[in-house]
């Protein structure tokens, strides 16, 4: 049984081993080029997120899944992105850092299983649902309500994450952190779509909370 379980580890370490690599090797370089400020609404909230998780975020750019790593530095991000950009030329870098594919523009029952599975495993996924880039002046745009189905199928909680836009490229990254939400507590055993409605509503309030709480 024992050496079941050291195969299994073995296996894991290589699967990450790119993703420990660029983690590692960015560390400092990072460290000193946004000097990353993550601030918190609640002492619950400074607890170290452990087990599996669905962390959601506003959605600036293309560096995001940077910062989000930046900002909760001691975890693997598993991050979800359209299957068009994994069968683009950087889908190789991208598989590499396990993200995990979702059709953006028709989401699916697989990929909505795909992205359970993950959770139950007990790693932490993060996803923008926004649904897309937010080219506005940092205000979190309405928000897609799979992220709610995917906690309540894997009984994990959401953690909102709010990125502060930065209006120079040299400004101190900042990010904001909530508290974890139990979706199925909210939701109840049988869940209709309004309840669901009702808690994503709920996680872009807790959304804008944050971006207020690290607005001046």
């Amino acid at each position: 049984m024992q050496d079941l379980k050291t195969k299994k580890n073995s296996v894991l370490s290589l699967k990450y081993l790119f993703f420990d690599f660029v983690k590692i090797t960015a560390a400092l370089p990072g460290l000193i080029a946004f000097r990353t400020k993550v601030v918190y609404p609640s002492e619950t909230a400074k607890k170290k997120i452990k087990g599996g998780a669905l962390l959601i975020s506003n959605h600036l750019g293309k560096f995001d899944p940077a910062f989000l790593q930046f900002g909760v530095w001691y975890r693997r991000h598993h991050f979800v992105c359209g299957k068009d950009l994994m069968d683009s030329r950087g889908g190789p870098i991208l598989r590499a850092f396990q993200c995990i594919p979702i059709d953006r523009y028709n989401v699916n029952t697989g990929d909505i299983r795909n992205i359970v599975e993950h959770l139950k495993n007990e790693e932490l996924v993060s996803i923008f649902p926004e649904g897309k880039v937010n080219t506005g002046n940092g205000e979190v745009d309405t928000f897609k309500s799979g992220m709610v189905l995917m906690a309540l199928k894997s009984e994990k909680p959401i953690i909102p994450v709010y990125i502060k836009p930065r209006k120079k490229i040299w400004h101190r990254l900042t990010i904001a952190i909530g508290e974890p939400v139990d979706v199925k507590a909210l939701c109840g055993d049988r869940p209709s779509f309004a309840k669901m409605e009702e808690v994503t509503s709920l996680l872009h309030q807790r959304e804008k909370e944050l971006e207020a709480l690290v607005k001046n």
